[in-house]
């Protein structure tokens, strides 16, 4: 797997990082995560998850494969997400603006770009014994705005692996087209089609360290599996438009307001 070695003081990506993420629709940046923010917001999530503090998603909601069947079973209480991370800590609105993240992202987006609060912005959890496996899919299948053109960005609190259900990308897939033949009803990538099993089989494993950062674009088909380890695992994601790919007005994606990530001239 291909990857990137950071430092705080490497104010910019380098044109064969920009150029990667063109190509691959995915790029990692190692340890980019100031280590203050990465344990404040590993605080915040830990009490967040303790006093089940509301918004949350849990496991028997998105009935996924792992998923206990209903909140009533066991398990059925799992949480899966905590949602509008960005109003748990003003460590997440730290990190957001951070000129390490900032100075990266607006290469790749345009000066002044915007991250919605209606899409991602949540804390993803994966617990030891009931978590669940997210098939192959893109994020906008179920997001509107002018163009499919965001990024994410996802933070590793912690060793993020194969066994603990680290996300799974398919290099190039953002720039790819998709008949509709290819996904099920839910909209994920059928894995039953030899054209489709064959796209997969080219999957990457993204495991990063406490601190790695992961960028990938919303048409990157991504996935991960259940978590087959006895700690949990946490992670934190963000999504980011350009300042001119406004949500669709009367969508869910323009439900919530905006924030506004200024960089400098």
């Amino acid at each position: 797997m291909t990857s990137s070695s950071q430092s705080l003081t490497q104010e910019r990506l380098s044109a064969e990082e920009v150029e990667k993420f063109e190509q691959d629709g995915y790029l990692i940046l190692r340890n980019l995560c100031p280590e203050a923010l990465r344990q404040e917001m590993l605080a915040a999530t830990l009490d967040g998850l303790s006093r089940v503090v509301e918004p949350v998603e849990y496991e028997a909601d998105v009935e996924y494969p792992g998923s206990p069947s209903s909140r009533n079973v066991a398990g059925g209480e799992t949480v899966r997400r905590l949602l509008q991370s960005h109003s748990r800590g003003m460590s997440f609105t730290q990190l957001v603006s951070h000129p390490a993240l900032v100075n990266r992202l607006s290469q790749l987006l345009g000066p002044d770009y915007v991250m919605p609060l209606a899409h991602h912005n949540c804390i993803m959890t994966k617990q030891p014994e009931f978590s669940s496996d997210t098939m192959w899919h893109q994020d906008i299948r179920f997001w509107s705005f002018e163009r499919r053109e965001l990024i994410s960005v996802w933070v590793a609190l912690g060793e993020e692996n194969t066994d603990n259900g680290c996300l799974k990308v398919i290099p190039g897939t953002h720039r790819m087209t998709f008949e509709p033949h290819r996904l099920d009803e839910r909209i994920f990538l059928r894995p039953d089609l030899p054209e489709n099993q064959e796209l997969i089989q080219t999957s990457v494993s993204a495991e990063l360290h406490p601190g790695d950062i992961l960028l990938f674009h919303c048409r990157t088909f991504h996935a991960a599996t259940r978590n087959f380890t006895d700690q949990a695992k946490f992670s934190v994601v963000f999504t980011f438009r350009p300042a001119d790919n406004p949500p669709i007005s009367g969508t869910r994606s323009a439900s919530l307001p905006e924030l506004v990530i200024h960089t400098n001239p």
